[in-house]
């Protein structure tokens, strides 16, 4: 009995610190609450939770961009940012993914996305929180509220170290098939991530414990499909 209770007591507490969560980055434009959102946006993970995050708009072109409460559309100085991450239309599967470690679950985590085009996410509502307090004046809905009302939307810097959570690589390259004037029809394998203007890399600083990550990789794994965005420009295609 007691070696069963002990198992148990084990089990739980596994539970308790591990909750994992996939959030969705985006959504087709039919989708209830339409493009531009993040499914959930506000999420509860305990200390070493990892957070997936899954570009599932199709087409889209988003970013994770950690912010502050304060300041919803402005990338937070040393905070994590997973760059732009290119879908292309036609997409169903093998949507590209970033994994987010949490080290801080006694914080809010507030992130946004930083794409400015063909007008600015942020100030639409595309907006998410981990661990965001359910009472008060700090609630996930006032965090959204503050972002409708803001007319900057920042720039973002790819970087893997945040505040409260960290990324050990850049977003996870698109595996799936899909199909389009520009892209294979079947078997593709694209990589994730798109310039959206210049990228810079830099060293983000660590906190809540996250190990040290050097920007530069993320900044190499977020300019290999600036030529996607380019050729979909000319053609009048919407990255959403």
């Amino acid at each position: 009995m007691r070696t069963t209770a002990a198992l148990t007591a084990v089990s739980l507490a596994a539970v308790a610190a591990a909750q994992n969560v996939t959030i969705q980055v985006g959504q087709v434009a039919s989708a209830a609450g339409g493009a531009l959102q993040f499914v959930p946006p506000s999420v509860k993970a305990t200390n070493g939770s990892v957070i997936t995050f899954q570009y599932a708009g199709a087409p889209g072109n988003h970013t994770v961009t950690q912010s502050t409460f304060a300041s919803p559309c402005s990338p937070l100085s040393g905070g994590f940012d997973s760059g732009y991450v290119f879908v292309p239309a036609g997409t169903t599967d093998g949507f590209p993914t970033w994994n987010l470690t949490i080290t801080n679950d006694q914080e809010p985590i507030w992130f946004f996305c930083a794409q400015h085009l063909p007008a600015p996410h942020c100030p639409a509502g595309m907006v998410g929180a981990i661990n965001a307090p359910s009472t008060g004046n700090k609630t996930f809905e006032a965090f959204q509220s503050l972002a409708k009302s803001s007319t900057d939307s920042g720039t973002p810097v790819p970087a893997l170290s945040g505040s409260g959570a960290f990324a050990t690589a850049a977003p996870a390259p698109l595996t799936g098939s899909f199909s389009g004037l520009l892209n294979p029809t079947s078997g593709a394998s694209a990589a994730s991530s798109a310039a959206s203007g210049a990228s810079s890399s830099g060293s983000a600083a660590s906190s809540g414990g996250a190990p040290a990550a050097s920007n530069t990789n993320a900044a190499m794994g977020v300019s290999a499909n600036g030529f996607f965005t380019f050729v979909a420009a000319l053609l009048g295609v919407t990255l959403m």
